[in-house]
């Protein structure tokens, strides 16, 4: 009689396997991140993130047009400008490299995507953090929350149907969501970043954004180790009007992304980070991974923890290999 149960009859050939597959991996579900800087020629590659490149305004629209005709769900813009100064006043301006390139895109796509924008000051402030300075060097709340909410704006004005604010300060939510509507922007949405942890997979992201920090985030982003207190956060933004949350980084904190899931009522994304791919491109370059099935397996693994959609650098290339 042994053994009575055989679980590998649904695994025998790649149409059962594909029948009751229970985890699905679409194009729709992918986001794609990407850099535009001012003041380029030419797109200007980054050595820690092999294949990802800062791009020119030019660039930027035919790699947006060439990842939309892909399949993929999203673009989510970071911009990098020439000059910054202490309160970052290039991400409000509405000439600034950010601003811009979102009318770009605009133009060029309209609604054939979702366009998304990072509202966060950390790529404009001449000290790297993620809000303005007090007279003690720390990050002040409260005067951060009115240089975002007019970075909000400024952003939806631009033509971004989503705003990211990724900063992980105390009330940014609520604060957006009444500067947006204010204005008659009701209709724009926000993917907060609810659950953003202080990581050590941020590395290369620096290098994109040629961040000024000097120091570390963690009087604002969160311990790794706290898994309860992103749960808080998450609820908190979800009373403050968040219409999508979002956990950061992604393959280290499954578990978060798993619980978020659980009791979020809102859609929940997963920002696979900088860190995370070049990790991969890296064991891959040197023959130690299979490459298009690690990034398929890693990617697969974020949904099956319950994400909906993922912010990955592989976004574009992966929607090619699913369709």
């Amino acid at each position: 009689m042994f053994p009575e149960h055989r679980p590998r009859r649904l695994r025998t050939t790649p149409a059962m396997r594909r029948l009751v597959g229970e985890t699905t991996l679409r194009p729709r579900q992918l986001i794609l991140p990407m850099f535009v800087a001012e003041g380029l020629d030419q797109p200007k590659a980054i050595s820690s993130m092999p294949g990802v490149v800062q791009h020119t305004r030019d660039t930027l629209r035919k790699a947006a047009v060439d990842a939309v005709n892909a399949g993929v769900g999203g673009l989510m813009l970071f911009g990098i400008p020439e000059t910054r100064d202490a309160e970052g006043s290039g991400a409000v301006d509405e000439n600034g490299i950010l601003n811009v390139a979102l009318r770009d895109l605009r133009h060029e796509l309209g609604d054939a995507t979702v366009l998304m924008a990072d509202t966060c000051l950390d790529e404009f402030t001449d000290h790297g953090h993620c809000g303005v300075l007090d007279a003690d060097g720390g990050v002040d709340n409260d005067a951060t929350l009115r240089l975002y909410a007019e970075m909000a704006v400024a952003q939806a004005e631009a033509g971004a149907h989503v705003l990211g604010p990724s900063g992980m300060m105390d009330g940014q939510i609520g604060v957006i969501r009444r500067a947006l509507d204010e204005v008659g922007h009701s209709d724009k949405a926000i993917l907060a970043y609810a659950a953003k942890y202080a990581s050590a997979f941020y590395g290369p992201f620096r290098e994109a954004v040629d961040s000024q920090l000097k120091g570390d985030r963690k009087t604002y982003q969160q311990d790794p180790g706290n898994a309860r207190e992103a749960l808080r956060e998450i609820e908190l933004d979800l009373a403050e009007g968040a219409d999508m949350i979002m956990v950061k980084p992604a393959l280290s904190y499954l578990d978060v992304v798993k619980a978020a899931a659980d009791i979020s009522p809102v859609p929940v994304a997963a920002y696979n980070i900088s860190g995370e791919y070049a990790m991969v491109e890296a064991a891959a370059a040197n023959g130690w991974l299979d490459r298009e099935r690690t990034v398929l397996e890693v990617l697969t693994s974020i949904r099956r923890a319950g994400a909906d959609m993922i912010l990955t650098y592989w976004a574009a290339e992966a929607a090619a290999w699913l369709d």
